[in-house]
């Protein structure tokens, strides 16, 4: 409140300004009202275009309430203020709806102050002011000029946040539709990325990220789409995941694990997303190691060989059916040496180091399995099938779960 100054820079407090400052500043409002409107269109071209628009008188009128108040305050610190609050935030809210920053408005604010203290100046050597009453004055006028930034960065704020949620809406609602798959409307997703100011790439790369996740906006690229109210958050990266976009999820996702999907033309992201979730799926099943970015294309044929557990069972069944009746141990004990002469086709004593057993055992179990499998393990495609089931079965005991 301009009634009552602030403590100067010196330590000493500084009195009140006395109400009849207020008599002896009134009859100059008019002229200073006038004086600081030629300065600041002068010093912002910008504010002398909208003056003559058809924005003007409400401009005009939130200027005069501007000074006028600070006056009426000082000779009745109760005054209302209402119409200048509500104009001040106007002026925030015209610079937010401009996309300019507050710096010019806040420079119009200033310029305006040291206007009325050149003027108050004048009129202290008029009635003899004592240099106490100046200083009290200047303290209060600059006080009251942060009350006016303060009022203008609300409506400013109140814009910019409304603003930021409506587009990041829109945002979430493109990624939903690239996500959505075919049939989505390409006018739809078209319409989306001129409002949001988004240009659809020819390929993306999705990002699945482990729940509960926050997306550090500060450090992310402002091409990047995400969702992070999902239950399953994940984001999209236009075009390949670069080293430098690499760096930058690092930064933008502190702390947060993350599965890389593989990059695809844009109509396939659907399917990077959902390679990239079940990575991390994986993950959790302690099937694939843990690390802070874990990329897809590292894994796939794990993905490959587990991405369709029902049908891998069936699989298992039939290329293992011929020791299927064999005791567990036994057949525990084939299936491991089977599973070795497959990844090596090496000699006895090779396949014997690998194993812990003695050389002759191995040729042993060989014999036994060449009887029981019998040409299935001389075809290629029946040895490929019983090679790609055993690898499957190898990856699942490593998440705890029955091979079988």
């Amino acid at each position: 409140m301009p009634g009552v100054a602030r403590p100067s820079d010196v330590g000493e407090p500084l009195g009140p300004l006395p109400q009849e400052f207020a008599a002896i500043v009134r009859p100059e409002l008019p002229s200073l009202i006038k004086e600081i409107g030629l300065e600041v269109t002068r010093a912002y071209p910008e504010y002398a275009r909208l003056l003559d628009g058809p924005y003007g008188q409400g401009i005009r009128v939130g200027v005069e309430q501007s000074i006028s108040v600070f006056v009426d305050q000082v000779a009745e610190p109760a005054a209302p203020s209402a119409l200048r609050d509500e104009m001040c935030r106007r002026f925030g809210r015209f610079e937010a709806y401009e996309g300019r920053s507050l710096d010019q408005l806040q420079g119009a604010y200033r310029l305006g102050a040291r206007i009325a203290l050149r003027r108050a100046k004048k009129v202290g050597r008029r009635y003899n002011l004592s240099p106490t009453m100046m200083l009290s004055f200047a303290d209060a006028l600059f006080t009251y000029v942060d009350e006016l930034e303060a009022l203008s960065r609300e409506g400013y704020l109140e814009v910019r946040a409304a603003s930021v949620d409506h587009t990041d809406t829109l945002r979430r609602r493109l990624l939903h539709l690239l996500l959505a798959g075919p049939p989505v409307p390409r006018t739809a997703i078209a319409e989306l990325c001129e409002q949001t100011n988004w240009a659809l790439p020819e390929q993306v790369t999705l990002v699945a990220v482990r729940a509960p996740a926050d997306l550090e906006p500060l450090t992310a690229d402002r091409d990047i789409l995400a969702d992070f109210t999902d239950p399953q958050p994940h984001l999209l990266v236009p075009g390949p995941l670069t080293d430098v976009r690499r760096r930058m999820l690092d930064h933008a996702l502190p702390g947060t694990h993350a599965a890389i999907g593989l990059t695809v033309p844009t109509v396939l992201a659907p399917d990077s997303l959902r390679w990239a979730r079940r990575v991390i799926e994986l993950i959790d099943s302690s099937i694939i190691d843990d690390a802070p970015i874990v990329l897809c294309e590292d894994h796939l044929i794990t993905l490959w060989l587990l991405s369709d557990p029902v049908l891998l069972d069936q699989l298992a069944r039939r290329e293992l059916a011929p020791i299927a009746k064999i005791g567990a141990s036994r057949r525990e004990r084939l299936i491991e040496t089977l599973r070795i002469w497959l990844d090596t086709r090496g000699t006895a004593a090779q396949m014997g180091e690998l194993l812990g057993v003695h050389p002759q055992t191995v040729r042993y179990r060989m014999r036994n399995l060449e009887t029981i499998f019998g040409e299935q393990l001389v075809d290629p495609e029946s040895r490929f099938s019983t090679e790609a089931v055993l690898r499957a079965m190898q990856l699942r005991a490593r998440g705890g779960e029955d091979p079988l």
